[in-house]
């Protein structure tokens, strides 16, 4: 268990965080944030200037006109609550083995000899 506790957990935590599924998403989900977060500050700050000025806005020129940034920020949202990773897969059926430890052991090895006992 010692292996398990010490190094085992950085090794699975690590192969978790790093997959490619999940980095993947996450960028698109920023992405997707960022933008979103554009469009909505452009119209607002047309909004403001339309009430300060009195005056009708011409928004059709900008880069957001005509985007629907919701529906792209929904889906990137929706794909990262969905997201299934294969190393989960992995690591569940690691877990169902007998002697986990040692399966986890052979699945995420983390470079160093891992029978000796430091204490």
């Amino acid at each position: 268990m010692l292996w398990l506790k010490e190094r085992g957990i950085a090794s699975v935590a690590e192969s978790v965080l790093n997959s490619e599924e999940l980095n993947k998403t996450v960028a698109r989900l920023l992405v997707a944030a960022r933008n979103d977060g554009y469009a909505q500050g452009y119209a607002e700050c047309s909004h403001h200037v339309v009430n300060a000025l009195k005056v009708d806005w011409d928004t059709s020129k900008s880069a957001t006109h005509g985007v629907n940034t919701d529906a792209a920020l929904a889906a990137a949202k929706t794909e990262f609550n969905n997201l299934q990773l294969p190393v989960m897969d992995l690591i569940n059926v690691t877990l169902q083995s007998e002697d986990h430890v040692a399966q986890l052991k052979e699945t995420f090895p983390d470079g160093e000899d891992k029978d000796e006992d430091p204490a």
